[in-house]
């Protein structure tokens, strides 16, 4: 009688690790770190626009008013990016931004549109990179980030149209 041997042979072997190969980059499709990032950078942005947005809020919950340097809109509707500093210094001086939030969202900054219509209407948006952002829901996707009007009553122009590279649409908190 032949003892018969127990284990794998090296076909088995290659198969089982071709198998596995496959499967590795078809998770890695699936993931797309570069998406990842371009989503980490997105949220960062979002976050800072965020904070941006509501320090605002609360100075004029104070001061019924905005910082002077405040912008108000421009002819065209469009904002300012915030690497204006001095649209940041009053917000700051007044305590409502840590003193370090120039330096800490410097690279975040030129990415950010900001403007006011009349006294009390904000518009603060930024561009997302990544497609989870821009897939985002209707309430916060827009074909473009102007006011129609520079009075109070000014609106917002939302399009729940899909983003694309001829459709640009931001995110925005107003």
């Amino acid at each position: 009688m032949q003892k018969q041997k127990k284990g794998f042979t090296l076909i088995e072997l290659l198969i089982v690790i071709a198998l596995l190969g496959t499967l590795a980059v078809a998770l890695l499709a699936a993931i797309d770190p570069f998406e990842q990032f371009r989503k980490g950078t997105d949220t960062a942005i979002r976050n800072t626009a965020q904070e941006y947005y509501n320090a605002l809020i609360r100075f004029y919950a104070q001061r019924s008013a905005f910082p002077t340097d405040f912008p108000q809109i421009t002819p065209d509707g469009l904002g300012y990016p915030l690497t204006t500093t001095s649209f940041v210094t009053g917000v700051i001086e007044a305590g409502e931004l840590k003193s370090n939030f120039l330096e800490i969202a410097q690279d975040q900054l030129a990415n950010i549109y900001v403007a006011r219509a009349g006294v009390s209407k904000l518009l603060v948006c930024f561009q997302p990179q990544s497609k989870s952002f821009q897939k985002a829901d209707k309430n916060t996707k827009y074909s473009s980030y102007n006011f129609t009007s520079s009075s109070d009553d000014a609106t917002v122009n939302t399009d729940s149209a899909t983003c694309s590279a001829t459709n640009s649409c931001y995110w925005c908190v107003y």
